[in-house]
C-alpha cells in the first residue's frame, strides 16, 4: 500500500519523481523520499507527507536522470525519517524502495549482522537492501543477478526498484503479490505502483507478474525473468486513465468530487451492458463463465471493508432474485478457516484495487479446492483480474481519495446486473420483473443526480451532529449493508466512532448506548418492513436518540418523528443500497470537514492494502 515511482531516460528526474509521489499518495503518506543517481547519488527523506518532503529538498541539488521514489505507509517501524524510504545498503552502493512485507526479515537481518552489515532503521526493506549486497559479494553478482538470488530467499509480499552506483545505466525492479507497472517511452522507462503516475507520459505500460524480474536500461532496451531465469515475453498493453481523473477538477478534495461523479460512473458500469430497449442484460464478464455460474451450488463472496459491504448486498441479490445461497466472509478471515470449498461452488473476490492482499491470498485456496473463481475490480490489469478465471469491471475510474465512494456504488450495480441476468435465466423472476427490475436500474444515475442536489440540505444536518462522539447506523434488508457502508464512511475520515447494525438488533444490545447526545441514521427506504422500521425509530426516540432518517419522497409517519429527514426518489427495493448511501456518504464529507479532518488522507489509513 506504499506508492513506487522511478524514471531512466534522458529528463531530469525528480519532477517526475515527485509529481508521481503526489499522485501515488492515496497509497500511503506517513513519510514520503527520492534517491537521485547522475554520478553521486543523492538521497533525501523525510516524515510527513510529500509536500513536507518538497519543502524539504527546496535548496538541496537535484541533479539526475535516473531516480527512485517512494510515499509509505508505515509497517515495520514507526513514522520517522530513518524509516522512509528509499534505503540503501551497509556500503552505501545500492539504493532500494519497497512495497509490502518480508516475513522472514527478522531471521535475515540476524544472519545479515553476522556477516558485518550494519542497519540504521527498523524496516524490513534495508534488510532486502544488505541482502542483495551480501548477494552481490558472495557470488560476485550483478545487480539482476543479485535480485533474484536474494528474492528467492525472501517470503511475503513485495514489489522493489533498486538501483546500483556500480551500475548506473540500469534499473532493476521485481514483484511478488504487489502491484508494478513499467511504461514504456523513447529510450526512457517509468515505474510505479499503479498507472497514475505514468499516463502523462505514455501509454505503452506493462504489468510485470508474479515472480518477475524486469532490467530496464538506458539505452532504451529491457528484459524481463523469472526468479530461475527465465525470459519472459512482455506484454504491452494500453494504460486507460486519462489525466482528467486525476485531479480534483474545481472540488476541494477527491473524495466530494468521486462523491459527485456517480451518476456518471454508475453509468459508465451500466453502458452497453443495459441496452437502451431495457429488454436486457449484456455482459460479456458472465458470458465466459456461463457454466460455472449456472451450475454453482453456491456462490461465495470475499472481500474487505467496503468491498465487504458490497458483497453483503450481492447476498441479498442472488438470494432473493436468482435462488441461489450465497455465504459472504471477510478474506483476512476466509483465508485462515478451515473452509468448506469445493469444485460446485463459485467464489467471487471483490476489489476496487484488484490489489488488495487479504483478497487475493484467497484465490490460491479456491484453485486448489477446485472452485471456479470470478473477480470483480475496478482497475484494469490487476493482479485479481489476472488471477481469476473471469474479471467483471466496474468502470469507475481512479479512486483516489482514501475513503471508497464511487467503487461501493459501482460494485453494488454490477452485482445487480449479475443477480438479473441469472435470475432471468434460471426463470426465477418473470419476464415482466426482469424488464422493469432493468427499467428501474437504468433510472439510478439519474436519481443518484437528484440527491445530489440536496448536499446543502445534508451540510447544515452535519453541522448539527458534527460534535458528536458516537453514532449509530440502522437498516434493515437490503439497507443493512448500506448501514454498515455509512458508518464505515463516517469512522474513516471524521474518527467519530460509528457502528451498522440490522435495525431489529438495536434492541439486543446498542439500544443501551442511546440518550440524548447520540445521532442514529436509519435507511428507511425499504417499504417491505416500513412498519418495522417505524416501530424501530419509536424505540430510538423513546431514548431521546437524534433520528436522522433517509426516507422515500412523500413519506409522512417517520418525518413526523424523526428529528432530520432526507428524502430520495423512489426505486425498486434491490438497488435502494445505490440510493440510500449517497446521503451516507455526504454527512460523512460535511462533518469530516467540518471538524478539521482531511478527507482525502484520513490518519492511518491507505489505498490499495497490499499487505496482510
Amino acid at each position: 500500500m506504499c506508492g513506487i515511482v522511478a524514471y531512466i531516460g534522458e529528463r531530469p528526474a525528480y519532477p517526475i519523481l515527485l509529481k508521481g509521489l503526489k499522485r501515488l499518495e492515496y497509497r500511503g503518506y506517513d513519510s514520503a523520499g527520492v534517491a537521485l543517481l547522475n554520478g553521486d547519488l543523492h538521497v533525501y527523506k523525510k516524515k510527513g507527507k510529500v509536500r513536507d518532503l518538497e519543502h524539504f529538498v527546496r535548496d538541496m541539488q537535484m541533479d539526475g536522470n535516473m531516480g527512485i521514489g517512494h510515499t509509505r505507509w508505515a509497517t515495520h517501524g514507526q513514522p520517522n525519517d530513518a524509516n522512509a524510504h528509499p534505503h540503501r545498503s551497509t556500503s552505501g552502493r545500492l539504493t532500494l524502495v519497497h512495497n509490502g512485507i518480508i516475513e522472514n526479515y527478522a531471521e535475515l537481518k540476524e544472519e545479515l549482522l553476522a556477516a558485518g552489515h550494519r542497519f540504521e532503521s527498523e524496516t524490513d526493506t534495508e534488510v532486502l537492501a544488505n541482502l542483495i549486497e551480501q548477494v552481490q559479494k558472495e557470488k560476485s553478482a550483478g545487480l539482476e543477478e543479485a535480485v533474484r538470488a536474494a528474492l528467492s530467499r525472501a517470503r511475503g509480499a513485495y514489489a522493489i526498484v533498486v538501483m546500483d552506483q556500480l551500475e548506473p545505466d540500469k534499473l532493476v525492479a521485481a514483484r511478488k503479490a504487489s502491484p508494478l507497472v513499467v511504461g514504456i517511452g523513447d529510450k526512457e522507462f517509468f515505474l510505479a505502483s499503479d498507472g497514475a503516475p505514468i499516463v502523462e507520459y505514455t501509454r505503452k505500460v506493462i504489468y510485470l507478474k508474479d515472480k518477475e524480474v524486469i532490467t530496464l536500461n538506458r539505452d532504451g532496451t529491457f528484459a524481463i525473468k523469472s526468479f530461475t531465469n527465465e525470459l519472459q515475453a512482455a506484454e504491452v498493453q494500453h494504460l486507460a486513465i486519462d489525466i482528467e481523473m486525476l485531479e480534483k477538477g474545481g472540488y476541494d478534495s477527491f473524495m466530494l468530487k468521486e462523491i459527485f461523479e456517480q451518476p456518471q460512473t454508475i453509468a459508465a458500469c451500466l453502458r452497453g451492458r443495459l441496452p437502451a430497449e431495457g429488454s436486457e442484460i449484456r455482459l460479456a464478464c458472465m458470458d465466459g463463465m456461463r457454466r460455472q455460474f449456472f451450475s454453482a451450488s453456491r456462490f461465495v463472496i470475499v472481500g474487505c471493508a467496503t468491498s465487504w459491504h458490497a458483497g453483503l448486498v450481492g447476498k441479498h441479490l442472488f438470494e432473493s432474485l436468482a435462488k441461489v445461497p450465497v455465504e459472504v466472509d471477510y478474506a483476512s478471515e476466509y483465508r485462515y478457516r478451515d473452509t468448506v470449498l469445493s469444485e460446485r461452488d463459485l467464489l467471487i473476490a471483490i476489489s476496487q484495487s484488484g490489489e488488495t492482499a487479504d483478497t487475493l491470498a484467497v484465490l490460491p485456496l479456491a484453485r486448489e479446492k477446485g472452485a471456479p473463481t470470478f473477480g470483480i475490480v475496478n482497475t484494469v490489469g490487476s493482479s485479481i483480474a489476472r488471477a481469476t478465471d473471469g474479471v467483471g469491471y466496474i468502470h469507475a475510474g481512479p479512486e483516489i481519495g482514501v475513503a471508497s465512494t464511487k467503487a461501493f456504488t459501482g460494485q453494488v450495480s454490477l452485482l445487480a446486473m449479475m443477480a438479473l441476468r441469472l435470475a432471468f435465466e434460471k426463470g426465477t423472476i418473470s419476464g415482466a420483473c426482469y424488464r422493469e427490475l432493468i427499467r428501474e436500474l437504468a433510472q439510478i444515475p439519474e436519481k443518484v443526480s437528484e440527491i445530489l442536489k440536496l448536499d446543502d440540505q445534508v451540510r447544515y444536518i452535519a453541522g448539527q451532529i458534527k460534535d458528536a462522539t458516537s453514532a449509530i447506523y440502522l437498516g434493515r434488508g437490503y439497507n443493512f449493508p448500506a448501514a454498515l457502508e455509512g458508518a464505515l464512511k463516517l469512522k474513516e475520515v471524521s474518527y467519530i466512532h460509528a457502528e451498522g447494525y440490522p435495525a431489529a438488533e438495536m434492541k439486543h444490545g446498542p439500544i443501551a448506548l442511546i440518550d440524548e447526545h447520540m445521532p442514529v441514521i436509519v435507511a428507511a427506504t425499504n417499504l417491505s418492513a416500513y412498519e418495522k422500521i417505524v416501530s424501530n425509530i419509536q424505540e430510538v426516540k423513546a431514548r431521546k436518540g437524534i433520528v436522522i432518517a433517509i426516507v422515500v419522497k412523500g413519506e409522512e409517519e417517520i418525518r413526523k418523528m424523526a428529528d432530520y429527514t432526507i428524502e430520495i426518489p423512489e426505486t425498486a427495493e434491490p438497488f435502494t443500497p445505490l440510493l440510500s448511501i449517497i446521503p451516507m456518504q455526504l454527512l460523512a464529507y460535511h462533518i469530516a470537514t467540518m471538524r478539521g479532518c482531511d478527507v482525502d488522507q484520513p490518519r492511518n489509513l491507505a489505498k490499495s492494502v497490499t499487505v496482510e
